[in-house]
């Protein structure tokens, strides 16, 4: 016990020696710059559009507006792909566990096919062949698909937007239907026979009876990967999907704050992965009391 104690009291010693160090050597080096560290050019005129903004934005707006707008664009990208990938990935999982042998090789291929290929060139497969390669014809009505954009039930979507979506949630989504079956395959193999011999069919048995008892080991795994899409998101850049990455990184070339423009960058997606990891553990607590309940 005490031995313990001491390990614990060694590492935590460590780590705020390496903190220690890290800040001295930032101090030290602001210092040799001249710069300082200093906020103020937050309140500063930004100077440079957005393409795609979830509140009204122009260039004579501050660099924070421009930051926020980011972050929002990110937050819509990432909420998004989170729903999206989870849809794919459970189907996608559920088909490799599947009687249909069809549903199976091909999630099979699904799953081998993406895992393979690196994330950038999958962005930029749908960004130039998938979605630049639409044809140039008026958007109008409920739906409809160009490259200048996508009309989804009156909502207006741009091409880049489209792109970061479709590959964040295809990528996930591979990875997201392995722990699926994983999961779904910890389950006893007595659970199959009983809801079969209720006459429940496959599609309604593993809705009810599989999925739910397979969610403790899904939902840990699950979180990984959800924090995965949220860090991915930043590579939304090579397509030029304005998200707090991409404005960071106009907004440090431009100010030359580089340490206060990784700074925020860093606490922001802090922030949102701290909200991510709260949420799953509030889900997964709320998901064993209700299994515990159920007993």
């Amino acid at each position: 016990m005490h031995r313990r104690l001491w390990i614990q009291i060694a590492a935590a010693a460590l780590l705020l020696g390496l903190a220690a160090v890290l800040i001295n050597n930032l101090a030290v080096n602001l210092i040799r710059t001249g710069l300082g560290l200093s906020f103020g050019w937050l309140a500063r005129p930004a100077g440079f559009a957005l393409a795609e903004t979830a509140l009204p934005y122009s260039p004579s707006d501050s660099y924070a507006w421009a930051l926020t707008i980011g972050w929002l664009n990110s937050l819509k990208v990432i909420l998004s792909g989170l729903v999206l990938a989870t849809l794919l990935g459970v189907a996608a999982g559920a088909a490799r566990s599947s009687g249909n042998r069809l549903l199976r090789r091909l999630a099979a291929a699904y799953v081998a096919l993406i895992r393979q290929v690196p994330l950038l060139l999958q962005l930029m497969f749908w960004y130039f062949v998938g979605f630049l390669g639409l044809p140039e014809t008026p958007v109008g009505g409920l739906i409809g698909l160009s490259n200048q954009g996508i009309r989804l039930l009156g909502l207006d979507l741009s091409v880049e937007f489209c792109a970061v979506l479709t590959g964040l949630a295809v990528f996930t989504g591979a990875s997201i239907a392995e722990i699926v079956r994983g999961g779904i395959n910890s389950v006893p193999r007595g659970q199959w026979e009983a809801f079969r011999s209720l006459g429940l069919g496959e599609g309604l048995g593993m809705r009810r009876i599989v999925l739910p008892q397979a969610l403790p080991a899904i939902l840990p795994a699950l979180t990984s990967q959800y924090l995965n899409l949220a860090k991915n998101s930043t590579l939304a850049i090579a397509v030029g999907f304005a998200d707090l990455y991409a404005v960071s990184d106009t907004t440090i070339t431009q100010t030359g704050r580089a340490i206060e423009g990784f700074l925020l960058l860093l606490l922001s997606f802090l922030l949102l992965n701290l909200l991510i990891s709260s949420g799953m553990a509030v889900l997964n607590g709320l998901v064993l009391g209700r299994l515990k309940g159920s007993r």
